[in-house]
């Protein structure tokens, strides 16, 4: 049904199209609904939104509502899971269209399923795809620039995620990071409790006037090659084989929910000391005394975290280079990041191959270019690498034992979205294995 509605949209006037848009996308959203009897309806929905750790949080929810006795279903963009069946997320795009989400919730209802997570995008809030989806609790991660060309602006970027915690009516718990500086603004939608997390201590009184029903923070936390531990003042401590600061704060958003939702802290002590992370997260390849991590970031801030964490262990071992490929993801948009993407990797990154990634209808080389203005600004060693597969291949001739090949961009992406609506089948961690057994057989 979404890919006929979006046949027929392609044959209407542009102009007439965005005059009606928003009742074409509100007609879509509620004929889904009332097609599949509006599923959600007597389910516990948790959507989570933000910029970067969405994915993240949804797989950790999954994880610890399932462990909890809970039948639980969850959409991101990594796949979809109810119980323990799962599909790969193949749309590229992480929430697909209404019929698509409302179908999937019927489905999840009929295999029993009690507790849904939704991974919820801006764009998706921006066609009503949460429109007629009735949510227990809202959960914001953090927020940055991103798709500023899609929605006109930060502003309108930062109202479209707060559709969703209006969304919940009055009637459910939205759950905010009190170490984002917009977190006031999403506290400030009515809500039946507001739980504020935070790694920093005294973060809670940061906000005021908001009706904060909780705040949750650590009394201190580590994080280093062996992982994450929080440790809390009320004697309880929870541990995760994970890498970076931004996965602690991950850990804590669920932590927040889980406890919202009468999750045991003896429940998660045991779900985080065995969730090893999300594929293509942070993923790590061994091969040849090379580090190899293959992560989803594409967004300037989500890089930054990513490279700096690397670059952390680097400086801590004393020694090892960084060799980092990327590219931009999403030829014919945010082409305001590009530069900023580069500059960046110029700030981190020792040797930079800057690569294809999804063109879409853009002239690869152009997109590729942008990138490299950046790099040029903080006079960093780049090469131009346009075959991704190239690129690798020269990121791992280079490197030295000791050294770490950082890949960013597509994590566990099945396609390479070229123009004309075309896929190219492709899995950065597939060749990154078949290039190292390529180098040992040198």
């Amino acid at each position: 049904m979404d890919n006929f509605l979006h046949q027929l949209k392609r044959v209407i006037p542009k102009p007439v199209f965005h005059f009606f848009q928003p009742v074409y996308h509100w007609l879509l959203a509620f004929c889904g609904a009332v097609l599949y009897g509006f599923p959600s309806r007597g389910l516990t929905i948790i959507g989570v939104t933000g910029t970067n750790g969405k994915s993240t949080v949804v797989e950790m929810l999954h994880e610890l509502f399932s462990a909890a006795g809970h039948k639980t279903a969850s959409l991101s963009s990594v796949r979809f899971k109810i119980g323990d069946k799962e599909i790969e997320n193949r749309f590229k795009m992480t929430m697909p269209g209404r019929f698509f989400v409302q179908k999937f919730l019927a489905d999840a209802k009929k295999n029993g399923a009690t507790h849904v997570i939704l991974e919820v995008t801006s764009e998706g809030i921006k066609q009503f795809r949460h429109k007629f989806i009735y949510f227990s609790a809202a959960v914001l991660t953090n927020l940055t620039p991103e798709h500023i060309e899609a929605h006109g602006g930060f502003e309108n970027y930062k109202k479209a995620k707060g559709e969703l915690f209006c969304a919940l009516g009055g009637r459910g718990i939205s759950v905010v990071n009190l170490d984002d500086k917009n977190a006031d603004y999403f506290l400030s939608f009515p809500a039946r409790g507001r739980i504020g997390y935070s790694l920093e201590q005294n973060q809670g009184s940061r906000i005021k006037g908001q009706g904060l029903s909780r705040a949750i923070s650590p009394a201190r936390y580590e994080v280093n090659e062996r992982g994450i531990t929080l440790y809390f003042s009320d004697g309880w401590e929870v541990s995760a084989p994970l890498k970076g600061k931004f996965n602690a704060e991950n850990m804590l958003a669920a932590i927040a929910v889980g406890d919202a939702f009468g999750v045991s802290h003896e429940t998660m002590r045991k779900v985080f000391a065995d969730f090893g992370g999300v594929p293509g997260r942070m993923e790590e390849i061994q091969g040849g005394g090379i580090r190899v991590i293959v992560d989803y970031a594409f967004t300037p801030n989500a890089l930054r975290q990513v490279y700096e964490t690397l670059r952390q262990r680097t400086r801590n071992k004393g020694q090892g280079k960084l060799i980092c490929v990327f590219g931009a993801a999403g030829g014919g948009r945010d082409k305001w990041k590009r530069p900023e993407l580069g500059k960046i990797a110029g700030e981190y990154c020792d040797h930079i191959i800057i690569t294809n990634e999804d063109p879409y209808d853009e002239n690869p080389r152009q997109i590729m270019e942008d990138v490299a203005r950046g790099a040029a600004l903080r006079s960093a060693p780049y090469e131009i690498i346009e075959d991704r597969r190239l690129a690798i291949r020269g990121a791992l001739e280079d490197a030295k034992p000791g050294d770490t090949v950082i890949i960013t961009g597509k994590g566990c992406e099945s396609a390479i979205a070229v123009a004309h609506g075309k896929k190219i089948s492709w899995d950065d961690r597939q060749v990154v294995r078949e290039e190292l057994a390529r180098l040992v057989r040198l």
